[in-house]
This record gives structure tokens, C-alpha cells and sequence, in this order.
């Protein structure tokens, strides 16, 4: 029942942002989110905890504004993805832009006949950028999705992922099905930068000790797949400039453990680049180093 109630009013919700034109959704989300940090205690010890451990070279202030624009980029991004229905591919198009130069680089990417991973994190809308990436090149996606906890909920995203050219696989399900896909030269996305598991692989992120899924790296070194390392950057114009980059895969030596940690290092290093570069727009919400304590218990030398 639980469920059910909080589906419904996340339904009535989007019936609301669906009556309203997209620019006034992304004002209203970019006003509702600066609200919520200067009035709701929602993770905000969180957030400014993350940013000092991320940036202790900054005053407070500084760390302060950052957290306001992260505020206003995530619920942005969540009034904007209720909104993904209305869209045809007209709008997609004017929203998502990839420019000539950076299709010509996926399309070399493609060419080779090996696929590709197409790896990113929460960096301002990922849904949207996905659909499309996925729509507006001849690749599309399937992405690698974290089922959601309320089934009714989860039903409604994925609705919403699909609603143009990509497909949806859960992560439980993900080896057998990305591996088939990548072998049949196909694009495979996923969100690289959340937590891993306690015995996960722990590499550098922001100069900490960062548990991180080995899963993109692991199927780059069983498939030969490049990794794409992808973001689409929010403009002052409410549109999205996407960027591709291949991971360099040079220079791998040792076991195979050896190698997937230190693709997954490179991919790690990659993406904090792109977070540096536009901080607010990064989603400082949630426990990024919830592991790194006890690792540097157990490996003190590793501090």
C-alpha cells in the first residue's frame, strides 16, 4: 500500500509537470532545488561533508554555492525527466546536442565492429542525455539500471528510458546480456560513479580511497570494447552539450585483476575531471566514499 501511495503521488506530480511548457519546468525545478537547500535539511550535512572531504582547499562558502547548484541541477533534472513523454524528436534534438565533430568521433568508435560502453555518472541530466545519445546517432543504448525499490516506480523510469531508441537491463541480469550485445558490436550504457561494494575495488576519487564497481572495466577486458567516457554539459540555454571520450587502454600489464583495476582507476580519474570542471553540476547526494573509512582502517598505509 506504501507503494502504491507513492506512486500515485508521484503520478499526480507528473501529471502537474506535464501541463506546464519545458522551460518553465527547468525554472521551477532550478527554484524548487535552491529552496530545498536554503529550507530543507535534506542531506545537506551529506552534501557539505562530501565537499570537504572533496575540496578542503575551499572556504565554506565556496563549497556552500557549489551544494546550492548541485541542489538546483538534480531536481531540475528530476522535473525535467516527468517531462521526457511530451518530447518528440524535434525537441530531443534541440536539447541534446552533439555536435558534427563529436559524431564523427563515435562513429570511429563504432566502425571498428567492437561496440561500446558508453560510461558516465549523475552529472546533470544523465536520463535525457542517454535517450539521446541513443536517439540522434544510430547506437542505441542499453542501459545497465539499478532496479528501483518500489516495483510501481520502477515501472514508470523504465517506461521512460525506453520511450524513444534505448533498451533496459537490470544489473542482476547485466553479464550475460552486455557481453552478448558488446560481441554483436552494439553500445552499452552505464553510470559509473557510485558507491561499490566494501570488497570492491578501491581506487583514487577526489585523493580518497573510493570503492568502485569493476563491472565496465571487466567487460572492456573480456570483449575488447572501448570505453566512451560521456557527459552532456547543462548550458545557461537549458540545453545539454555532449562529449565523448575514448579511455586509452594502452600500456595494461600484469594479471587480469591488475588490468580492470587499472581501467577502472583511468575511468575514475576520467570522470572526476568532468566533475571538477562543473561541480554544481554533480550529484553530491549520495555516500560516494561510505566504504573509504573502513578501507583505510584496514590499509592505513593507503591514506
Amino acid at each position: 500500500m506504501k507503494d502504491l501511495l507513492e506512486y500515485l503521488l508521484l503520478s499526480l506530480f507528473r501529471g502537474v509537470i506535464l501541463l506546464l511548457p519545458f522551460r518553465t519546468v527547468q525554472r521551477l525545478g532550478d527554484r524548487f532545488g535552491g529552496f530545498v537547500f536554503r529550507r530543507l535539511p535534506l542531506r545537506q550535512g551529506l552534501v557539505m561533508e562530501n565537499l570537504r572531504a572533496a575540496y578542503p582547499e575551499l572556504p565554506d562558502e565556496e563549497r556552500r554555492t557549489i551544494a546550492d547548484l548541485s541542489y538546483r541541477n538534480i531536481f531540475t533534472t528530476f522535473f525535467e525527466t516527468f517531462w521526457i513523454p511530451r518530447m518528440d524528436l524535434e525537441r530531443l534534438r534541440s536539447l541534446v546536442i552533439i555536435t558534427p565533430e563529436e559524431r564523427q568521433r563515435v562513429d570511429a568508435i563504432m566502425a571498428r565492429g567492437k561496440g561500446m560502453i558508453i560510461l558516465s555518472g549523475h552529472i546533470t541530466n544523465w536520463e535525457l542525455v542517454a535517450i539521446g545519445i541513443g536517439a540522434l546517432t544510430p547506437y542505441p543504448l542499453e542501459l545497465v539500471i539499478k532496479r528501483q525499490r518500489n516495483a510501481y516506480v520502477d515501472r514508470l523510469m523504465n517506461g521512460i528510458r525506453t520511450s524513444f531508441a534505448n533498451t533496459v537491463v537490470e544489473m542482476d541480469r547485466a553479464p550475460r546480456e552486455v557481453i552478448r550485445r558488446l560481441r554483436d558490436g552494439k553500445a552499452v550504457g552505464m553510470l559509473a560513479d557510485q558507491s561499490g561494494p566494501d570488497d570492491g575495488i578501491f581506487v583514487d576519487f577526489f585523493g580518497r580511497p573510493t570503492s568502485t564497481h569493476a563491472g565496465p572495466a571487466v567487460f572492456a577486458l573480456r570483449t575488447g570494447t572501448p570505453i566512451v567516457v560521456t557527459t552532456g554539459i547543462r548550458t545557461a540555454e537549458g540545453t545539454f552539450t555532449v562529449h565523448f571520450e575514448e579511455l586509452p587502454m594502452a600500456g595494461l600489464q600484469g594479471t587480469d585483476d591488475e588490468k580492470i583495476r587499472e581501467i577502472t582507476r583511468r575511468h575514475t580519474a576520467a570522470l572526476e575531471r568532468h566533475v571538477r570542471r562543473h561541480p554544481g553540476q554533480w550529484l553530491w547526494l549520495h555516500k560516494r566514499w561510505k566504504h573509504t573509512d573502513r578501507f583505510l582502517h584496514a590499509h592505513p598505509t593507503a591514506s
